[in-house]
């Protein structure tokens, strides 16, 4: 909603908006671009009756701000809904979709295609630290956008990527998440077939090769070029070699360019081959792709480092999956072999606090040498499993106080520490940072 904001405004028109607990980065980019942000859901904002209200996803019966809306003669539609009808329609649009890394994969897509001189439009679902914005109209005709499988608004259940006419369609892979609104894989499925009927015949899907829950997904029916992706030395178009330097190749034309960049991990090598076989649908060849991702800087939130001193690193990292945690530690032990990992992990999101993915924390954090939860209440499981027959240190706690108190404590040199959440996390971050630094390590 935020990224919709910043184009709006550069749209002309006069924006503000309501929202409540809001934390950086996207509060601290609001403020900059001078977009108004009234705190809570009263009906302030329909005293002088706006043009049109932007419905966020969030918002559902019973909000305050939603039900004076309804009372009132003031239009409404769903950020999707405005997005394709006064930015999307007629652009050539390359989406990003997929339970994982959608935000990196789009930010090193708009990343590519500026450096090829392409000036796209985007929209990001993070700020994008090599533009400093999370999204821009742009001035050439093309326009990358994460296109997220939930849905787009209390009165309009189908997934917002349905409205985002993709003429270059990344499906980067697909789990079951959003456990409030999915009731089974199957319903994803379903989300995402109907985004692949929207790809003309012209266009191009991008796949990885040999995922079943994808492969099903077209097996309901594809109308458009499928592009596979996967490991060197299988049977798909782009394939890649994740080591000290990744090694991408177009087996079609046969050409192959090796990346060397700071960014560890076989998730980011798979981000990267997406973005790289989408750029090429728009005419930027592999070694231009290559070349620019030699400077892609990453996405705030994103493994975004936050402090290195007196031995000590702390990362921002928006994992809240277990798949994407998982990935993530992978990433960071590989890189850090020698480094003691501690993972600080809130369990914010809907599907995590529902517990749909209680049973696969366990393998998740394997590579951690010590993991913190924090377990406030509201949880609809039982964290206490999470401690048992485990080879790494676990801790539970209720209060971001406790975990900066004992970090505080127990933090030594040679710690790399992930803070994992999808959310502001009470601040966790500032103040972990602030007692490192009076702390002698």
């Amino acid at each position: 909603m935020g990224s919709l904001a910043l184009l709006a405004r550069e749209l002309g028109h006069s924006v503000s908006g309501s929202d409540q607990n809001v934390y950086p980065p996207m509060s601290t980019q609001l403020e900059e671009q001078g977009i108004a942000l009234h705190s809570g859901y009263d009906d302030e904002y329909l005293r002088e009756p706006p043009d049109l209200v932007i419905v966020g996803n969030a918002m559902t019966r019973g909000n305050p701000a939603v039900e004076a809306l309804l009372e009132s003669a003031v239009p409404y539609c769903s950020g999707p809904e405005w997005l394709r009808t006064n930015v999307l329609q007629g652009r050539w649009v390359l989406a990003v979709a997929g339970t994982h890394g959608k935000t990196t994969t789009t930010s090193m897509l708009a990343h590519i295609l500026e450096q090829a001189g392409l000036e796209p439009g985007f929209l990001i679902g993070g700020i994008a630290q090599d533009f400093g914005i999370s999204a821009r109209l742009g001035a050439g005709q093309y326009f990358v956008i994460e296109a997220d499988e939930y849905d787009s608004a209390f009165f309009d259940k189908r997934s917002k990527f349905v409205h985002y006419l993709p003429r270059t369609l990344i499906l980067n892979n697909l789990e079951y998440d959003h456990a409030d609104i999915f009731a089974d894989l199957a319903a994803i499925q379903t989300q995402f077939h109907h985004v692949v009927r929207t790809v003309p015949a012209s266009g191009r899907i991008l796949v990885p090769e040999q995922h079943k829950a994808l492969d099903e997904v077209l097996d309901k029916g594809c109308w458009s070029e499928c592009a596979y992706m996967g490991n060197m030395g299988g049977r798909a178009r782009w394939q890649r070699q994740d080591g000290d330097t990744l090694l991408l190749l177009d087996t079609q034309s046969e050409e192959q360019a090796q990346l060397r960049w700071q960014h560890a991990g076989e998730h980011n090598a798979a981000n990267a081959l997406a973005a790289v076989a989408a750029a090429d649908h728009v005419g930027v060849g592999l070694a231009a792709s290559v070349q620019a991702l030699t400077s892609f800087q990453g996405v705030k939130r994103r493994m975004e480092k936050l402090y290195d001193g007196q031995g000590v690193c702390v990362y921002d990292d928006f994992a809240h999956h277990p798949t994407a945690i998982r990935l993530t530690l992978e990433g960071l032990r590989r890189s850090k072999p020698r480094a003691r990992i501690i993972a600080v992990i809130e369990p914010r999101s809907n599907t995590m606090r529902m517990g749909s993915h209680a049973q696969a924390l366990h393998s998740s954090v394997v590579e951690a040498d010590w993991v913190i939860w924090y377990t406030p209440e509201g949880l609809d499981w039982d964290p206490g499993f999470l401690q048992d027959k485990v080879a790494n240190r676990v801790d539970l706690l209720a209060s971001t106080a406790d975990i900066i108190e004992l970090l505080g404590k127990q933090i030594q040199a040679n710690d790399e520490i992930v803070i994992m959440s999808n959310g502001g996390f009470d601040g966790i971050h500032a103040k972990l940072v602030e007692r490192i630094k009076r702390t002698h390590v």
